[in-house]
């Protein structure tokens, strides 16, 4: 029990360190190649798992192998499109000009059902409010809606908004986070300097935010 026990551990950690290398993205923005190498490595690795009479290398070497597949298809795809389109496919007009593309949806077999609930999701509750509707190569939609039913932004109204930058998370139960300081333009000096204003011990914050304009927020542990 102990073996299986530690082999799930070692081939946990590192599915975790050889997910890691294949770089950050949720489940829902994976390509397709990235897709099948991540199912693919769930079911190696499940295998030395339930047999301890596997080695574990039998798990390890095809999943790197799997890795560094992924990654030099990555690379590939960087640099040549009709790889990259080979590969992923191109993204996929529905809606042009407030016009739905009826055998596009035929051909992506996206039903008129789906292609609501993925509107709604963007905030669009009108078919009347799409100028522009993309299938992307990873499933999601990309909306543009008529410039009538556009929120207007600043710039449209004429209004001036100061940058303040990041508000970051630069204290977590009672611990500073350093790259959250350096995306506020400021040093821990400066955190510490304004607990000591509110007579405040890091021990006893739970969050505290804060810009690089200096503005903050403290909430204290119960």
């Amino acid at each position: 029990m102990l073996v299986t026990i530690i082999r799930t551990v070692i081939l946990y950690l590192f599915i975790i360190f050889a997910v890691r290398l294949m770089g950050k993205r949720q489940i829902s923005d994976l390509q397709t190649s990235e897709l099948v190498v991540t199912l693919i490595i769930a079911d190696i690795a499940s295998i030395p798992m339930e047999n301890t009479a596997q080695p574990l290398v039998s798990g390890i070497v095809p999943t790197l192998i799997l890795v560094a597949c992924e990654i030099i298809f990555s690379i590939g795809m960087m640099k040549w499109s009709k790889f990259r389109k080979v590969m992923c496919g191109s993204p996929v007009m529905v809606i042009e000009d407030g016009v739905i593309l009826q055998d596009k949806m035929k051909s992506l077999r996206i039903t008129t059902e789906d292609l609501c609930i993925q509107l709604r999701q963007q905030g669009v509750f009108s078919l009347d409010d799409v100028q522009y509707c993309i299938a992307e190569t990873n499933g999601k939609l990309s909306v543009l809606q008529k410039p009538d039913k556009r929120n207007p932004t600043a710039e449209d109204l004429g209004v001036y908004i100061e940058d303040t930058g990041i508000e970051a998370v630069v204290i977590t139960d009672g611990e500073m986070l350093s790259n959250s300081i350096r995306l506020c333009e400021t040093d821990k000096n400066s955190v510490i300097n304004i607990l000591k204003t509110n007579n405040t011990d890091i021990k006893d914050v739970f969050i505290m935010t804060l810009n690089r304009n200096g503005d903050y927020k403290i909430i204290k542990k119960h």
